[in-house]
């Protein structure tokens, strides 16, 4: 038996049981492949982003961005996050007003941000297309490998006496007078829990509550592209897109990471993704319009293998569900999830040890459906 048990072994599954367990509480992590293995898992490296954010999570996102910085100091491993700033492009200028209104709102929540002239954008990015306009500009984000994070809290969490178990699969709920008192894996074997359940298992949350709660949240095999080495990379800083589907990151080796929102394709029996050859030659062909040096840019790697969990609304559920009084779930990241993990695990923490829903989480709860 353990008091606090976690189903899932991505970023917010590691990040909540070193949360607990540094703090001295007991606490066991059940993962059904191995750590990072779902959409914490894939190539390259992710956003770590406030620009654009929904205006619900950039309260989040100001606190994460306090805390990636020495986040690898605290992890005791190598550095993990790389401050690049972040630049939205403005290619229409009917989006030009959005634009100055979205660097309002991030500078009243707490993201320093900036307009940028075509002048001073061309400047910062001088392979840029000139019919680019004008660029919302956050110097302080920036990008992190998920995967070495993930594996870096988990480290932690043993080294702080967490227990970690790999290829165990939840398969369903075991309850007694509105508390989960186990979780059966699909071998039989019952984790027994005398305090609280964290649901974490992003695409795996809503089967599991779903005899007691209908999540509305779905998943989706979100299409990553990683280019061969490139001459001339000519994207300098982690780069979006106020109407197309893309977004650019320099990765190591002269290559470039192109991904966005496009889908692939994925087969519920096997249990894996492939990308669609139309979406991948949709997105690179946005960005060599954006980026004209791009032409002639071959893909390496196409990866649409990591299922990510979308909500209704575009923003997370993070809440104890009302049928379940000793549960945790947090889900229905919509691909923007990674970014706020070391705030939003710090949080879930400090929740469970004093029994009192903070504040900042407060606009993520189940109650916002009605």
């Amino acid at each position: 038996m353990t008091h606090n048990l976690i189903v899932g072994g991505g970023v917010y599954g590691a990040a909540v049981a070193w949360e607990l367990a540094s703090r001295g509480d007991e606490v066991q992590l059940i993962e059904a492949r191995h750590i990072a293995a779902g959409a914490s898992g894939g190539p390259g490296r992710r956003g770590v982003r406030a620009n654009y954010r929904d205006h619900r999570e950039l309260p989040l996102m100001a606190e994460a961005h306090r805390l990636w910085p020495s986040l690898h100091t605290r992890l005791d491993t190598a550095p993990l996050f790389e401050r690049t700033g972040q630049l939205l492009l403005v290619e229409r200028r009917g989006d030009l007003s959005a634009a100055e209104a979205r660097v309002s709102l991030q500078n009243r929540l707490g993201t320093p941000t900036r307009l940028l002239s075509s002048g001073e954008l061309h400047e910062m990015e001088p392979g840029l297309v000139p019919a680019i306009e004008a660029a919302v500009y956050c110097p302080g984000d920036g990008v992190a490998d998920h995967a070495a994070t993930t594996r870096a809290y988990a480290k932690a969490a043993l080294s702080a006496g967490a227990k970690i178990r790999e290829g165990v699969t939840a398969r369903r709920l075991l309850v007694e007078n509105h508390r989960v008192i186990a979780v059966e894996s699909t071998a039989g074997e019952a984790f027994q829990i005398s305090g609280n359940l964290f649901l974490l298992a992003n695409s795996g949350v809503r089967e599991l509550l779903g005899p007691w709660l209908d999540l509305p949240i779905w998943n989706l095999p979100f299409q990553v592209l990683l280019s061969r080495p490139l001459t001339n990379n000519p994207v300098r800083h982690l780069v979006g897109h106020a109407h197309r589907t893309l977004s650019l990151k320099r990765e190591q080796g002269d290559r470039l990471m192109i991904s966005g929102g496009r889908l692939g394709r994925w087969d519920p029996v096997r249990q894996t993704g492939e990308t669609i050859p139309e979406e991948v030659a949709a997105n690179v062909a946005d960005a060599v319009a954006v980026y004209p040096g791009l032409e002639g840019l071959e893909i390496e790697v196409s990866d649409a293998n990591h299922l990510e969990a979308v909500s209704l609304d575009g923003i997370p559920i993070i809440d104890r569900p009302p049928c379940l009084a000793n549960v945790f779930l947090a889900t229905g990241w919509s691909g923007h999830g990674w970014a706020i993990a070391p705030a939003v695990a710090r949080l879930l923490a400090a929740w469970c040890l004093e029994a009192e829903r903070p504040a900042l989480l407060a606009p993520f709860a189940f109650s916002r459906f009605g």
